[in-house]
């Protein structure tokens, strides 16, 4: 085991708040307990549950750290925990955080860690496992997404928009999106998105049913709420499978059930944060047989929109508060 060192910059949230709550600070450096490996963190993805966290409105489940947010990182394995034997020191790595990723150094239970694809980036691995975990289960798994079907994606421009996008073209879909200007939706189209809605000029239920002839889709990934609920309702053809991840317009709705009933709706949703590790290490090695193929054939690739040092992790929570990127915020570690 390399001699690390007894303390690290971490990024701390002072207390709920702005993107100024966020601050640098020294913390010990973890020691990776049985089962798991420390991280020396080369980069860190950052996500809209980091934003929420900081906000306050997302408390981390029971047992993960509460100060420093940070769900994906990517880095070189420098210590290993008593019994921990899938990696070995100065493997490169990817892996999913219960939190404490926005950190020179972050420890994870090995089998939430994957080897970083060949050919790609660390910047670009650390922006796959808090998507990646995400939407495999949510579209592949609960949506029974199937080659020939249409899926619409809300929010295509988004870092999970991007990537669902990739995925659903690479297995066969026709890919529907929303996006919130022309930028964003051309976008979209040059991931493979066959239509790009512009929620604010057009109402993406007509224009689903206009371009469906009225059947609907067959898949819908939502992470809006409030009231695209009765609206993905009617976007949605007969025994289509809506899949909610998020709920940025709010967690209540009042629906017409009957929608619901007549077209035999599956209406479920997911978060991942909370799931277990071992859920966790069943997806992981899933996306390493069914995507790291098409990572390292470069079918499919994070998009990474910006770029911040780790300490300017402020920064880039205001350029995620004002929703006007494409693809994902990496945070990179000197």
């Amino acid at each position: 085991m390399a001699t690390l060192p007894e303390t690290m910059t971490a990024i701390v949230i002072k207390a709920p708040g702005g993107p100024e709550v966020l601050v640098a600070a020294d913390r010990p450096v973890p020691f990776p307990g049985p089962g798991e490996i420390l991280i020396k963190v080369g980069a860190a993805g950052v996500n809209r549950p980091d934003i929420m966290q900081r906000r306050g409105q997302y408390p981390p489940p029971p047992g993960a750290p509460t100060e420093i947010p940070g769900l994906e990182v990517a880095g070189k394995v420098v210590a290993l925990g008593e019994g921990a034997a899938r990696f070995k020191l100065g493997d490169t790595v990817c892996a999913l955080l219960p939190g404490a990723g926005y950190a020179e150094y972050a420890k994870v239970d090995e089998r939430n860690a994957l080897p970083v694809p060949r050919g790609f980036s660390i910047e670009e691995a650390a922006a796959i496992p808090e998507t990646f975990f995400t939407i495999w289960p949510s579209i592949i798994e609960r949506g029974r997404l199937a080659p020939g079907e249409t899926i619409l994606i809300h929010g295509g421009a988004s870092g999970v928009g991007t990537s669902a996008i990739q995925l659903a073209k690479a297995f066969g879909a026709r890919v529907f999106v929303t996006a919130g200007n022309a930028e964003k939706c051309e976008a979209c189209r040059k991931l493979g998105a066959e239509v790009a809605i512009n929620y604010k000029t057009e109402d993406f239920v007509e224009v689903v049913k206009r371009v469906t002839e009225g059947r609907g889709v067959d898949v819908i990934l939502d992470m809006i709420g409030g009231d695209y609920v009765n609206r993905n309702y009617e976007a949605a053809a007969e025994e289509a499978r809506i899949v909610q991840i998020a709920i940025q317009k709010g967690a209540r709705a009042e629906v017409d059930i009957r929608r619901l009933m007549v077209k035999r709706l599956w209406h479920t949703g997911s978060t991942l944060r909370p799931r277990s590790v071992e859920f966790k290490a069943r997806i992981a090695e899933t996306l390493h047989e069914k995507v790291w193929p098409l990572f390292e054939a470069r079918t499919i690739s994070p998009v990474i929109g910006s770029t911040y040092p780790l300490t300017s992790a402020a920064d880039a929570h205001a350029r995620m508060d004002a929703g006007d990127h494409i693809g994902r915020i990496v945070l990179t570690v000197d």
